[in-house]
This record gives structure tokens, sequence and C-alpha cells, in this order.
């Protein structure tokens, strides 16, 4: 079993390191154990969203996902080497359950086209698929005041915001436009469009997702002390890439734009002096 353990967690370990483009930096900052931890979350949700959106996404494999977690919950792992470090970091770090569900019932949304009419709709669905994240994860920082769960609770939105933002040509091609319907008629833009009304659309959405940051920045001091420069970090890169895509008047129809390694590697080192 101990032998399972530990390559569960290696395998955990590779697909973080691979993918997890801008969480993995902050886990660096963290202990063996605790960075073991968030990268087993991390794989489960990278699982998640691929049976969301990759190749044989189906609600069938959704269905089976959340069956598999129904099992691997009671020490029933089957054969995705994921499971035994996530169930061993639920249990260790005390995870409420219904949050990874929460997160099932998010990605499932995704699976036809979709066009979010308000931003009610638009914070549900960033409440499942990132705040629950938020929420999962700060039990693996500490905390120790109820106050920390609200604060991560709007950390996610922003975060999630942040993408929309930045994945609007993409989502748009993929048949899903998460901008509300009431913000785009609002400003009378067209999502294909770089034009003045755009930029305003985009100015408006942007300037909600950094109330948010605002609003969470009592966060990183919720957590114990030993996790906040990882927190820090980790809501930095995020910030970074808000102020990149205003930065480019919003020139997301023709790039992705990223937070480049060097300013990444820039802002951990500041963080592990902090």
């Amino acid at each position: 079993m101990e032998r399972t353990l530990k390559a569960s967690y290696a395998f955990s370990r590779r697909i973080a390191r691979t993918r997890a483009r801008n969480f993995y930096y902050s886990f660096l900052l963290l202990s063996r154990e605790q960075r073991d931890a968030m990268c087993a979350i991390y794989a489960f949700m990278r699982y998640c969203d691929d049976i969301s959106e990759g190749e044989g996404a189906s609600r069938e494999a959704i269905e089976r996902w959340r069956r598999d977690l129904d099992l691997a919950l009671q020490g029933q792992y089957g054969e995705n080497l994921l499971w035994p470090a996530f169930h061993d970091t639920v249990e260790h770090y005390r995870i409420p359950r219904e949050y990874f569900y929460q997160m099932i019932e998010g990605v499932s949304s995704d699976l036809q086209p979709k066009q979010l009419q308000t931003f009610d709709e638009l914070y549900r669905y960033c409440y499942q698929v990132a705040s629950v994240v938020g929420l999962t994860i700060i039990h693996i920082f500490g905390f120790d005041s109820p106050e920390a769960l609200v604060l991560a609770e709007k950390c996610g939105i922003a975060f999630q915001l942040t993408n929309i933002l930045r994945d609007v040509r993409e989502d748009q091609q993929n048949g899903r436009i998460y901008i509300p319907l009431e913000d785009i008629s609002k400003f009378g833009a067209d999502l294909a469009t770089h034009d003045e009304r755009f930029v305003r659309l985009m100015s408006f959405e942007a300037a909600r997702a950094r109330a948010y940051y605002d609003q969470s920045r009592p966060l990183i001091a919720s957590v114990h002390p030993r996790s906040r420069p990882s927190l820090w970090a980790l809501i930095e890169i995020y910030r970074r890439l808000l102020a990149r895509i205003e930065r480019s008047n919003f020139d997301v129809l023709e790039k992705r734009i990223r937070v480049p390694t060097w300013e990444k590697l820039s802002i951990l080192a500041s963080a592990a002096l902090r």
C-alpha cells in the first residue's frame, strides 16, 4: 500500500509539473508534504477539465468519473493511479468532500454550447469551477478563521474571471460564451471584433475581476504563516496576467496572453523573501 501511495503522489507530481502552468510555480514554496497534496488536488482538477473538454468528453464519462470519486473516497481506487494520493490528501487535510462534487457539476455544464445570460449565472459557474478549488486548497495552506472561506471564494471568482478574459476567442470557438449577454448587450459589443465597444466591455469585466482581487486580499494573512509566500505568489501570478491583458488593450482575439516564465520566477523569488 505504501508503495502504491508513493507511486500515486509521483504520478500527481508529473501531471502538475507538466500541465499546471500557473499553479505549479507557487507549489514550490510549500513544504514537501503540502506540495504533494497540492499536486494530488491539481491532478483531480485536471482530469475534471479533460473529461469535459477533451476528445472523450461526454455525459457518460463524467458520470463514470463521479462514480470513481464515490469509490475512491471509500478507499476503493480502481485503475487510475491518481486516487490513492487524492484520497490520502482529502483525509489528511480534512477537505470537505462536497467541493469535489461541485467541481464535477461545474465542468459538466461545459459539455454543451452555452451563452450565460446574467452575472449571477457567471458567478455560479465561477464558484463551481474555481472558488471550490480555492476552498479546497486553503485546507492545505491551513487556516483558523472561518472568514478565510469567504475570502477564498472571492479569490476563486477573480481567478476565473481572469481566465475567461484571456480565453474569449478559444471559448467562443468551442461554443461557450461566459461573458454575460446582459453585459454584451449593454456595450453593444461583438466578441469576435476588437473595436472600441469590445474594449469597453472587456474593461468593465476586468474591473469586476480586479474588485474581487481587492476584496480577497486579506486571505493571505488568513492562512498559516508557512503558506503565505505560496499563496501570495499564486495570487500575484494571476494579478499579473490580468494586468497584461489590460495593458494589451485586450488583444485576446489574436493571441493568448501569458505571464512569461522569467516573470513567474521573479515572483517566486520575491515571495520567498517575504
